[in-house]
């Protein structure tokens, strides 16, 4: 444990848990300006307590750690604290990196199935054995409760260890000819060079859930994490070299936002890429899908949601509000198919209200994300609180009724909030929230209900609670959207595909279908066989 203590990162600043919760309290307003200084003595260090290993700091290409010219900051959500300082890697740590996948990429590709399948089986079991520090790290960066956390890591390891397994089940075809002389035989081989672009709301299961898929098949990778969360990039890619995985396989290249379009755009146009995977908003893929037009690149991506959640009449109501709690709270509301739209009929309208009002009050509890008894942690920054703010003022100057919570808390802290009597011209029903609110809107047939729910650009997850056999093959079908909830209100899975429609994205993730956005099929006419 001593090299722990010697390394000046691995400390974090935070309130105590009892200044946090006073913080955060509904009395907040009252006794603000007890703690508008709030004296040094009130606070206290909390140990992160992780292996020096894998708290990384520096760039990752071709299997060394390199430093950039300056470094940027990673935040603590909850408290504004600096968690470390990251190289901030540039165009030229860019280029270093795709070449150096490129390089790799010719070893990489003639590896056997069973050999690459072999390493990310090493790499899975790695991360499992380091499940509790790889958790810390993403409560430090992203504010995640630690429960949740740890969750995520299992999720992340979960899809290096399906991958290890499809990794021996890419099979091609023989197709039967339509002359004697000849045979037609159809391949998979892997498209080469993959950049890999993540958001900041889930900083390791998005990497492992591409990067799984491209190694698998044969391709190299380079990775972009976002710019708030880059520890958790580095620890994998530290894992990865423990795990045997070759230099250049996997290049990681934090940077800061200021860097990011620069970077992007190397990573999104060198002619050396074949491959671009995203997740985060449909405006930056738009401007992505742009550069990647250039050089024609296949690119998948997984893009802004704004999910609806319908309650029906025939619904068991308690398992409507289970649904709705493990749909909307998880990570403060911060995830793509998180529930925004909730739409519930008339005739249990109000006790479905009523029911999950009571629910967050019993279940929901906010503070540091290192609190064991935290379930809502701060969101990301203050711009994501502001936004949050701004939907319950907009929905309230138009006659929506707060049930529960509505106010902004120290920092980036919000109340999970319940708001009744909301219309669909509301901002929170136009756009995506990401936070916790739940705006409930009234209606009455279930073509209403459909016809709002399909009413967006996007369509990547819906969800609704019905006993009614007959609606529930109807509303399945017509909600315009990749993944549907039925009756569940948690959907996510390695072995289930993972995408959306409209203005969603593109292609599929996890899954048997999801080594396909990593492969070119080939077709080879093999002829001059007659006897």
């Amino acid at each position: 444990m001593g090299n722990r203590s010697a390394h000046p990162l691995l400390f974090v600043r935070l309130i105590s848990p009892t200044c946090l919760s006073l913080l955060l309290s509904p009395e907040y307003d009252r006794i603000s300006e007890i703690f508008s200084g709030l004296p040094s003595m009130l606070q206290r260090r909390y140990s992160l307590d992780i292996s020096a290993r894998l708290l990384r700091t520096e760039g990752f290409i071709d299997g060394r750690w390199v430093s950039a010219a300056s470094t940027f900051p990673v935040l603590d959500p909850a408290t504004g604290e600096e968690v470390a300082k990251v190289s901030d890697c540039g165009t030229r740590e860019a280029q270093d990196a795709v070449s150096a996948a490129y390089k790799a990429f010719h070893l990489w590709k003639n590896h056997t199935a069973k050999e690459r399948s072999i390493l990310l089986r090493k790499w899975f079991d790695l991360i499992t054995l380091h499940k509790e520090d790889l958790a810390k790290l993403i409560t430090a960066e992203c504010g995640k409760p630690i429960k949740e956390s740890l969750g995520e890591i299992a999720y992340s390891a979960a899809f290096v260890e399906w991958f290890s397994e499809e990794a021996r089940r890419v099979y091609g075809d023989i197709v039967a000819p339509p002359a004697k002389d000849r045979k037609i035989l159809i391949l998979k081989q892997p498209v080469g060079v993959a950049s890999i672009i993540t958001p900041w709301n889930f900083p390791s299961a998005m990497i492992t859930r591409k990067v799984g898929a491209a190694l698998a098949v044969g391709c190299t990778v380079v990775v972009k994490p976002a710019e708030d969360t880059p520890l958790s990039a580095l620890a994998l890619a530290e894992l990865s070299v423990q795990a045997g995985i070759p230099p250049g396989v996997i290049n990681v290249v934090p940077c800061s936002r200021e860097k990011t379009p620069a970077v992007g755009e190397v990573l999104c146009t060198d002619p050396l890429v074949a491959k671009i995977s995203f997740t985060g908003s449909t405006a930056t893929g738009k401007i992505l899908l742009k550069h990647a037009a250039g050089t024609v690149k296949r690119v998948s991506m997984e893009l802004g949601g704004h999910a609806p959640f319908i309650v029906f009449d025939s619904a068991d109501v308690d398992k409507a509000v289970a649904g709705a709690m493990a749909s909307k709270f998880r990570n403060s509301g911060q995830t793509c198919v998180c529930s925004n739209r909730f739409l519930v009929q008339s005739g249990i309208h109000d006790s479905f209200v009523e029911k999950l009002g009571k629910a967050m009050d019993l279940e929901l509890r906010v503070g540091h994300g290192l609190e064991p008894t935290t379930t809502q942690g701060p969101l990301i920054n203050v711009r994501a609180a502001e936004k949050v703010e701004s939907q319950i003022a907009d929905a309230v100057s138009q006659g929506a009724v707060i049930v529960r919570g509505g106010k902004r808390l120290n920092g980036s802290f919000m109340q999970p909030t319940l708001l009744s009597k909301v219309t669909t011209d509301m901002l929170c029903m136009r756009e995506e929230t990401f936070g916790p609110l739940v705006p409930v809107v009234k209606f009455n047939t279930e073509q209403e209900a459909l016809d709002i729910a399909n009413a967006s650009q996007v369509g990547l997850a819906g969800y609704f609670y019905s006993r009614d056999i007959g609606q529930i093959w109807r509303v399945a079908e017509e909600m315009e959207v990749g993944m549907v909830g039925v009756n569940e209100g948690m959907i996510s899975s390695p072995e289930a595909p993972f995408g959306g429609v409209k203005q969603s994205g593109l292609g599929r993730e996890g899954s048997i279908y999801g080594v396909d956005e990593y492969l070119d099929i080939k077709y080879i006419c093999f002829g001059g066989l007659a006897s």
